[in-house]
């Protein structure tokens, strides 16, 4: 283990007892037993049980309970654009075999597979099932030593191109061509030693939202009244300019355009199903081919209605309903000021400088999406996260350059950061900060906050 991360950890072996023992309402009601965020008493007894007399510092709180914030349509949407979101919901939960298009390599069954933390549209749950995966309905495939079964939901890339290995292939499945005889590549079974990095899903709740964002609005940059200069926090950004010369909104590098174009790479990707946009077979052995391409095809139907119209639609286009017309996370506020006053923090020590709170949309077609505020904390520019994040450059974005990501919902994520190398959010605000990184300073300013400082913005996050 890195010395750096070692005295991470330390940092945060302290007591909660200490943080508590200030007195400040955030804190306080951040240990009451009714706050939806603990499993009653015993999460917060186990944290202060942490004890340390060296050091002290602020405590992950954990996933936040109660009923999922996200996962349910936007306010507003007409009859058919909710029934756009409930049929596109479906499919994207809606697990595929070989005979619907999976294959030849895939990552993965299903979208909702991948995302479903904490509902069908989120992130990588805490039972990775790829490991079910590797050998459903008689599969050959050897987990990968990557892919464990408490850790997140994966995709490899090769560095330092970033190329993207499959994990698994359909040979000996009980639903794919006898003679489909292809093995997994050599590098998912053989790792080499700092050749590769790891990805996880990244959730998709409001993306319709994100979408209606004018560029003019995001290249504004949209600081909060207060906050400390760009210049002075050494925050630069830029756009991940698409091929039309517009700002790139989807995936960890804002590397797509739309969140379309990046369902229709990972359908093919992730899945191996070929569509409209992505109409090529990534694997061509004939033996392992199961009908012509593409192979998500229009599903017409005899006498459409209005509403059932709606299912001529192929399943790329019903995914991107889905998401397009999907709520964003619902904050848990405790309503004693302690949200307010962690925001303020967060605010304040610069973190809303990329981690911008609230942007908004411009006209739309559709009415839910037109002029809204969108409280998404980012302002969907990429930044220098510095060496110890970087991996490989994607478009316009260099290897060590992130999309901001939107902070919405991440009170009920799991794992954190591009890898998911971690489950503690004070790691991952700490891992911010290496070499070259734009964080650095603002890293600096949370690590010199009073303890029940760091706390309020910590379970502010857990909040969100």
């Amino acid at each position: 283990m890195k010395p750096q991360k070692i005295l991470r950890r330390l940092r945060r072996t302290s007591s909660l007892a200490l943080i508590l023992g200030v007195g400040i309402a955030v804190v306080a009601a951040c240990s009451a037993t009714s706050d939806p965020r603990n499993s009653g008493g015993a999460k917060q007894e186990a944290l202060a049980g942490q004890a340390s007399a060296l050091t002290s510092s602020a405590v992950d709180p954990g996933v936040r309970g109660g009923p999922a914030g996200a996962g349910g349509p936007l306010a507003g949407l007409t009859q058919q654009q909710l029934q756009a979101f409930q049929d596109g919901q479906q499919d994207f939960n809606t697990e595929e075999g070989v005979p619907e298009g999976l294959g030849p390599r895939f990552n993965g069954t299903f979208c909702g597979q991948c995302h479903s933390q904490p509902a069908i549209g989120g992130t990588s749950p805490q039972t990775n099932p790829q490991v079910a995966v590797a050998t459903e309905l008689g599969g050959q495939n050897t987990v990968p030593s990557f892919v464990h079964l408490n850790g997140p939901i994966v995709e490899m890339h090769l560095l330092p191109s970033g190329s993207e290995p499959d994990l698994f292939v359909i040979t000996g499945r009980s639903d794919a061509p006898a003679a489909c005889a292809i093995t997994q590549p050599a590098a998912v079974l053989n790792p080499p030693a700092g050749g590769y990095t790891l990805r996880i899903p990244s959730p998709l709740f409001g993306v319709g939202l994100m979408e209606a964002i004018k560029d003019s609005t995001i290249l504004a940059g949209n600081l909060p009244a207060g906050a400390p200069s760009n210049a002075s926090l050494g925050i630069t950004g830029h756009c991940n300019h698409a091929q039309d010369g517009t700002c790139g909104r989807s995936g960890w590098k804002a590397q797509f355009k739309t969140f379309q174009l990046q369902t229709a790479n990972a359908y093919n990707v992730e899945m191996g199903v070929t569509n409209l946009l992505f109409p090529t077979e990534r694997e061509e052995d004939p033996a392992c081919s199961t009908g012509t391409r593409p192979e998500d095809k229009l599903r017409l139907i005899s006498s459409p209605t209005a509403i059932g119209a709606l299912a001529g639609l192929d399943d790329l286009n019903r995914f991107s309903n889905f998401q397009r017309f999907s709520a964003p996370p619902t904050p848990f506020n405790p309503g004693d000021g302690s949200f307010e006053y962690g925001q303020g923090k967060f605010i304040s020590i610069g973190c809303a400088n990329c981690h911008t709170p609230t942007l908004q949309t411009g006209n739309f077609t559709f009415a839910a999406l037109s002029n809204q505020p969108v409280n998404l904390y980012s302002d969907l520019l990429v930044h220098h996260l510095g060496t110890n994040l970087a991996d490989f450059p994607q478009v316009q974005a260099a290897a060590d350059e992130f999309r901001t990501a939107p902070l919405w919902g991440v009170g009920q994520r799991i794992f954190f950061l591009h890898d998911g190398r971690t489950t503690d959010i004070v790691d991952a605000i700490e891992e911010h900060s290496s070499t070259g990184s734009e964080a650095n300073q603002v890293i600096a300013n949370f690590n010199n906050l009073s303890q029940s400082d760091q706390q309020a913005i910590v379970n502010f996050l857990r909040d969100l």
